[in-house]
């Protein structure tokens, strides 16, 4: 056998392991983007049940194990009686109330803790039989410790209504709710990296600039809408396409200095959202508009096309939950519906980067 035959046979193996060794990542990876999936949609059903604050301590370790006696719930519940929502809001309730609350938001915290043992234990493994590639390493560790802060975050964000507020701020709500959704984007990308990319040559300049253009709308429009949940904006005004009998509402700005309004008045909050709706399916149709010109018939242009049939039915769904007002089966569904658009509009922002050269993991494996 010469020495170019053993070199091709070489990089044959290599490259066959490099394969099997980015589809297992990508398989973890894709475990860990469906389980973010479950965990927010169990955090919009606490917020929108009003579970978040039935667990009034931290306990990360401790706290997986739930209450086992009747004992231990009468003690859980004396601890809940002690802040503003049960002493100005639910002073009527029995423990086997409290029970329903407490469970969304124990659900909502287990499966917190079961995506740091799903991310790190196999991230570990990965790392330690050299199945990551070396450019990957850090950017997962990183991820790891924003999920460790986000644990903090939660943390942050319920204890601002065990003292004074009968609900946990928006502001802080906000918060938790885009940095879930930054460590699912950041998943996503990386999973997408790590797959087979379409030859299709992707357009540059407008094109791709429209492709993070709806991406980061999508994240903006996910921080808008927290803001609504966390106001409870969505129970008001239900009606579309006016409200409060306007195009433009009157009294948007009633609250000094007027930029507070944006975050604390529920009516323009909620006009604000409306708005932010409207530009986002607005740059869709642009961008689709662009690829379709600029590069029709390609893997590229035919995702623009999905991505806004996926805008447009969560502009459907957003409609319907307003109108309806706020039925929790739909409002989750549009919640849900955020998180497939900003997953794919990711996705679809990736496509235009390629996949990560195949060369660099031979040599980094070899």
């Amino acid at each position: 056998m010469s020495a170019t035959d053993a070199v091709i046979i070489d990089v044959i193996k290599h490259t066959k392991r490099r394969e099997r060794d980015r589809r297992a990542v990508r398989i973890w990876l894709g475990v860990v983007v469906f389980t973010l999936f479950c965990l927010v949609l169990v955090g919009g059903a606490t917020r929108l049940t009003d579970s978040g604050l039935s667990i009034t301590e931290w306990k990360p370790i401790h706290g997986v194990i739930p209450p086992l006696s009747a004992e231990e719930w009468q003690e859980e519940f004396q601890l809940y009686q002690r802040i503003p929502q049960y002493q100005q809001i639910n002073r009527d309730m029995t423990v086997d109330e409290f029970k329903s609350i407490f469970w969304w938001e124990w659900a909502h915290r287990f499966l917190a803790r079961s995506i740091g043992v799903i991310f790190a234990l196999p991230l570990i493994f990965f790392w330690a039989t050299g199945r990551i590639e070396k450019r990957l390493r850090w950017p997962l560790v990183g991820v790891l410790a924003l999920g460790g802060f986000q644990g903090f975050i939660g943390w942050w964000m319920v204890s601002s209504g065990l003292t004074k507020l009968v609900s946990v701020s928006q502001y802080r709500l906000a918060t938790h709710l885009v940095m879930a959704c930054l460590i699912f984007a950041a998943c996503v990308w990386i999973m997408r990296g790590l797959s087979p990319h379409s030859d299709d040559i992707a357009p540059e300049g407008r094109a791709k600039a429209g492709a993070v253009l709806v991406a980061l709308l999508s994240l903006f429009q996910i921080y808008l809408g927290a803001l609504v949940a966390g106001l409870d904006a969505g129970f008001t005004y239900n009606t579309w396409p006016l409200m409060d009998g306007a195009v433009i509402p009157s009294d948007l700005f009633l609250q000094q200095p007027w930029w507070i309004n944006l975050f604390e008045n529920p009516k323009t909050v909620q006009f604000v959202h409306r708005i932010g709706a409207y530009v986002l399916f607005a740059a869709a149709l642009w961008h689709m508009a662009v690829m379709l010109k600029r590069a029709p018939g390609s893997t590229h242009a035919r995702r623009s096309v999905l991505l806004f049939c996926l805008i447009l039915l969560q502009a459907v769904l957003g409609i319907a939950t307003l109108v309806l007002q706020v039925p929790l089966h739909l409002a989750l569904t549009h919640q849900a519906g955020a998180l497939v658009v900003l997953g794919f509009a990711i996705a679809h922002w990736r496509g235009f980067i390629g996949e990560y050269a195949p060369e660099t993991a031979i040599v980094e494996r070899s």
